[in-house]
């Protein structure tokens, strides 16, 4: 298992490791090590497992309340959401294998993070995503490839979440050219569970079987975790073997199984095998405890002849979990697993020595002292620098570009890829399987489930304007959070926590990096200023192709609780001849906005100003005036701004509107500025509403009813708006348009 000393540069190379690393190796094992060991130190010293470009600034993020259970370093986040129980949920990107493989590495990413959050002994009840795609409007071989890519996404998600019977309730969906050579495929998911039945990722108690269960092991997916952590180039699109092949059946299978086991009492820890597969599984548990541990790889169920231990240690094959078990139990777990038709199998057991020993066949083939391969990870302090373009971009205002009319503006905008409905996508998923679901896709901000089982509704939403995040990271990520928290606010509920996939480009470039920094201090302000920690998360780097990274783009995922689930708050038009009201300030402001982009071909300008007590008064004045029973539907203005949440309002609800915005400049009515809403109150209700207001400014804006939509100088038939807002975006991606 020795590697020759001449091959050294080469296996170092292959396994994206430095003469820095290896001698660091040597001094850690006080020899020379075999290809197995480089191939675990290659694992866990990689960017999608040991952080260590990003670990340095992810430090500091709000992570504790009195209602968070367990925060970051565990398979998932939890909170307390009442009555005995607790949420548990997630987001994890899966980018990489999204875009050599599209079908197979959404729907990995989709069974990846179910398994973090059921590895925690919860339910999945309902998931989310946040896709980016890049051009798919133009007739060039780009735009052809990339809805390509929107269709075997979409397909994979729906296939997996579909056949675990887990409701996939809404999400994001957006498009730039930034993402032509990398598209972000973000999944998220949320569980129930019991909040004293929580599971956790440990392997302790000398002498505790170590047992593997689930799918058969392959060599599906060697190396993933190291591909996922390097950037694209034209030689990657010989990378198709690093994805995994999932199998839903498989896992629902798993998923059950487990979920009878935490009936038990026979579990110490369990962890999913995912990134990295038994080397980061088993190293994980045995470092959260200080642990020792022997595990006999040729007793690990393959799925391939001929493997060796190097494959078993680094294969990535899905729908795999590592328990640690109290000795004695062995047999009644192997009972169950095989009940529900499912490989099981003891390899190895707990020690003290503070080792992972590898054997095969009864020789020892590796032996790593564990607390090293975690805490001696490189730890790398990038240089950073401030890119250039901020500066030339910032000075960009309307004023620079030739006057659209109004009309002419918002018909191009009504049909932009961003604002269209994604029926097309969310009508391949299950929404509604549990029967829990509320509020889904489709239907507008936050998506909401009932929790039966407390009375509860939670709400949730991923957001990130991607466009704010390139001309400021600081303010954008914090903008994200922000609108992610308004989504939530806007059903009635109060945002209590966040989980985040922070997507960056090439982490070697000061400016990509400089970028990074300033999206983890954006988040950190936001949360800690709106009392919505960090419970957990992802980083996810090198998402680049050729040079070209994509624009920052750190997704967010709040949730939030609604103590009432017979008062969800929706974001539709209810009655005609209720009033109108913008509540919020509205000024001309243009920066990064859906408006410039598609009327002016740039992302350029200064963010809208951010303001965290008028962000906290609009949530809590919906919020509150809600609980009261004052309002009939709340929707934030974000990407367009009140124009387009009118449009969209108006389509959903099929219901018209004669409207009149007071503005300074004609064209901010599609103005973005930031806490702002649209709020619906029946007539004898407004007095109660204004009542409540307090110092937000508000407007009466105009009254439900009709078949026209009308905001100013703005007019369309609605039906006409109707046909636009839900036929253009499958016509796109079918290459009818």
């Amino acid at each position: 298992m020795s590697v020759p000393l001449q091959d050294i540069e080469k296996v170092l190379k292959q396994h994206k490791l430095s003469q820095d690393d290896y001698a660091h190796i040597q001094k850690i094992l006080g020899r020379e090590p075999n290809l197995v060991e480089i191939g675990v130190f290659s694992a866990m010293w990689s960017e999608h497992c040991s952080y260590k470009s990003s670990k340095k600034h992810l430090s500091g993020f709000p992570t504790k309340a009195p209602w968070v259970i367990q925060g970051p370093g565990e398979n998932a986040g939890v909170i307390d959401i009442g009555g005995g129980y607790a949420a548990v949920f997630k987001m994890e990107s899966h980018n990489h294998p999204s875009f050599i493989e599209p079908y197979q590495g959404a729907a990995t990413g989709v069974g990846g993070i179910m398994r973090d959050v059921f590895t925690m002994g919860a339910r999945p009840i309902a998931n989310l995503n946040a896709l980016r795609f890049g051009n798919v409007i133009n007739k060039d071989d780009i735009s052809a490839h990339q809805r390509y890519l929107v269709r075997g996404v979409v397909s994979g998600i729906g296939g997996y979440g579909n056949c675990m019977g887990v409701p996939t309730i809404g999400g994001e969906t957006s498009f730039d050219e930034c993402y032509n050579g990398n598209i972000l495929v973000n999944a998220f998911t949320l569980g129930l569970a019991k909040s004293d039945e929580i599971f956790y990722g440990r392997a302790e108690g000398m002498g505790n079987p170590v047992i593997y269960v689930g799918s058969k092991t392959g060599r599906d997916g060697l190396g993933g975790a190291v591909m996922s952590s390097d950037s694209f180039t034209e030689a990657s699109k010989g990378l198709r073997p690093t994805v995994q092949v999932g199998d839903p059946f498989t896992e629902k299978l798993l998923l059950e199984a487990c979920l009878e086991l935490f009936k038990t009492d026979y579990v110490v820890g369990i962890q999913d095998m995912g990134a990295a597969g038994l080397t980061s599984s088993a190293f994980e548990m045995a470092g959260r405890s200080g642990s020792g541990m022997i595990m006999n790889l040729d007793k690990v169920p393959a799925r391939e002849e001929g493997m060796m231990p190097y494959e078993f240690m680094l294969s990535e094959s899905q729908e795999r979990m590592l328990i640690c078990a109290r000795k004695g139990t062995e047999q009644a777990i192997i009972d169950i697993f095989e009940k529900w038709d499912l490989d099981c199998a003891v390899i190895g057991e707990v020690t003290g020595t503070g080792n992972m020993e590898l054997f095969w066949h009864g020789e020892k083939c590796a032996e790593i002292p564990v607390d090293p391969v975690s805490e001696e990870a490189p730890v790398l302090d990038r240089p950073t620098s401030r890119p250039t373009y901020l500066d030339e971009i910032a000075k960009v205002t309307l004023a620079d570009f030739d006057t659209v009319d109004n009309q002419a503006a918002f018909e191009k905008l009504i049909s932009s890829m961003e604002v269209v409905d994604k029926g097309w996508i969310y009508q391949q998923y299950d929404s509604m399987v549990q029967t829990n679901t509320i509020k889904k896709g489709g239907e507008l901000d936050a998506s909401v489930i009932r929790i039966k089982e407390n009375g509860v509704a939670l709400a949730m939403s991923a957001d990130c304007n991607v466009r704010f995040c390139y001309i400021d990271p600081y303010a954008g990520a914090a903008a994200a959070v922000i609108e992610s928290g308004r989504n939530v606010a806007m059903s009635g509920a109060t945002p209590k926590a966040v989980t985040d996939c922070l997507n960056y480009g090439n982490p070697e470039n000061p400016e990509v990096m400089w970028q990074f920094a300033q999206g983890c201090l954006g988040i950190k302000e936001a949360c800690a200023e709106l009392n919505t920690p960090v419970i957990g998360g992802n980083v996810s780097l090198y998402n680049e192709t050729n040079g070209k990274s994509v624009f920052p783009t750190p997704a967010i995922a709040m949730v939030g609780i609604n103590e009432d689930q017979n008062n969800v708050l929706l974001s539709t038009f209810q009655k005609e001849g209720n009033t109108l009201y913008l509540v919020g300030e509205s000024r001309s402001e243009f920066g990064g906005s859906l408006y410039m982009k598609e009327l002016c071909g740039t992302v350029a300008g200064t963010i809208p100003a951010m303001d965290y007590d008028k962000e906290r008064a609009l949530w809590n004045l919906v919020i509150e005036a809600n609980k009261k029973g004052l309002l009939s539907c709340a929707k934030d203005c974000s990407a367009g701004g009140v124009a387009i949440a009118l449009a969209k309002m108006a389509c959903v609800s099929s219901k018209g509107i004669v409207a009149t915005m007071n503005v300074t400049d004609s064209r901010d009515i599609f103005a973005e500025s930031m806490s702002r809403a649209i709020i619906e109150v029946a007539p004898e209700n407004c007095a109660a509403f204004e009542a409540m207001l307090g110092d937000l400014k508000s407007e009466k804006i105009g009254t439900i009813g009709g078949d026209v939509f009308a905001l100013n100088d703005v007019k369309m038939n609605l039906a006409d708006m109707q046909e636009v807002y839900y036929t253009t975006f499958g016509k796109v991606i079918e290459g009818d348009l």
